[in-house]
C-alpha cells in the first residue's frame, strides 16, 4: 500500500539528492558533458571562501530560527484558543487561517510585495494612519529579513495550527477536569498537561518546520531577489542537507526523551 509513495520519494527525493552530492565534486558543463571534470572538494573550498555564501548561511539560520519559534508559539496558542470554541466564527477562522497554505507561494510573494511597497503599499498606509514611521520593508537590508519571516509565518501558521488542533482533540477531557478541581491556571495546564500530551505532534512539527525553513526559496526570490545587500539568500544545497541532517539528529538526541508517547 505504501509502495507508490515510497517510489515517489525515491525517484523525486532520494535519487536527486544523491545526484546532487555526486555533482558537487565535479565541474559540471551541461552544454558539453565531455568537459565535465572531477575536482574533488574544489567547489566546497570555493563557497566557504566566499563572503556571500557565509552571509547567506547565517541569514538562512536566522530565518529558520525565528520562523520556527514564531510559528510554533502562535500555532499552539491558536490551536488551544480554537479548541475551546464550537461556534461558526471558530469554523470560519480555521478555514481562513488555513487558506494561505494552499495558495501558491509565488502569488503570495507578489501580493505582499505590493502591500509592502514603501511608496504606495497598504502596510505603510496603516503605519502612517496610526502615527508610526513608514518602513522600507523589502527595500532595506535592515527590514528585509523581518518582511520575509512575516510572510512565511502568515502562510504556514494555519497548516500547523490544524495539525496541533487535531492533536488536542485526543487529550482526555478528564485531565482538564482534574486540573480545574485543583485550581490549576490556564498557563500551568497548558505547560503541564496539554504540551506534554501533544509532544509527539509538536516534535513532528518542529522537524518538518526546520527542514521546510532551510529549503526556503520562492519567498526570498520573489520579494527580494536575494537582496538587498545579500540580506536574504539560500546556502549551497549539500551544505544545507548536512546542516538539516545534523539538526534532526540533535533534535532526536535532545528532545526525543521529552516526547511522551501513549
Amino acid at each position: 500500500m505504501i509502495a507508490p509513495a515510497v517510489f515517489g520519494i525515491v525517484v523525486f527525493t532520494v535519487i536527486p539528492a544523491i545526484q546532487m552530492v555526486v555533482w558537487s565534486f565535479y565541474d559540471i558543463n551541461q552544454l558539453n558533458p565531455a568537459k565535465t571534470r572531477f575536482i574533488g572538494f574544489g567547489n566546497y573550498t570555493r563557497i566557504f571562501q566566499s563572503a556571500d555564501f557565509t552571509r547567506a548561511l547565517v541569514n538562512t539560520g536566522v530565518y529558520t530560527f525565528w520562523t520556527v519559534v514564531v510559528i510554533m508559539a502562535l500555532a499552539i496558542l491558536l490551536a488551544v484558543w480554537l479548541g475551546t470554541k464550537r461556534d461558526k466564527l471558530s469554523k470560519f477562522t480555521q478555514a481562513a487561517i488555513f487558506l494561505p497554505y494552499i495558495v501558491s507561494m509565488v502569488s503570495i510573494g507578489l501580493i505582499f510585495l505590493q502591500l509592502m511597497s514603501p511608496n504606495y503599499g497598504l502596510f505603510n498606509a496603516i503605519l502612517e494612519a496610526v502615527g508610526l514611521p513608514k518602513s522600507q520593508w523589502t527595500q532595506s537590508s535592515k527590514t528585509a529579513m523581518m518582511s520575509v519571516i512575516l510572510v512565511a509565518v502568515w502562510k504556514a501558521i494555519g497548516y500547523y495550527t490544524i495539525i496541533i488542533g487535531g492533536a488536542l482533540q485526543a487529550v482526555p477531557t478528564e485531565l482538564y477536569e482534574a486540573a480545574a478541581l485543583d485550581n490549576s491556571g490556564k498557563v500551568r495546564t497548558l505547560l503541564k498537561i496539554t504540551i506534554p500530551i501533544i509532544s509527539p505532534q509538536l516534535f513532528f512539527v518542529l522537524i518538518i518546520m526546520t527542514i521546510g525553513s532551510f529549503k526556503v526559496f520562492e519567498t526570498i526570490q520573489i520579494m527580494t531577489g536575494g537582496g538587498p545587500n545579500n540580506a536574504t539568500s539560500a546556502a549551497g544545497g549539500v551544505v544545507l542537507l548536512i546542516i538539516v541532517g545534523v539538526l534532526t539528529f540533535v533534535y532526536f538526541r535532545l528532545l526525543s526523551r521529552k516526547v511522551h508517547y501513549q
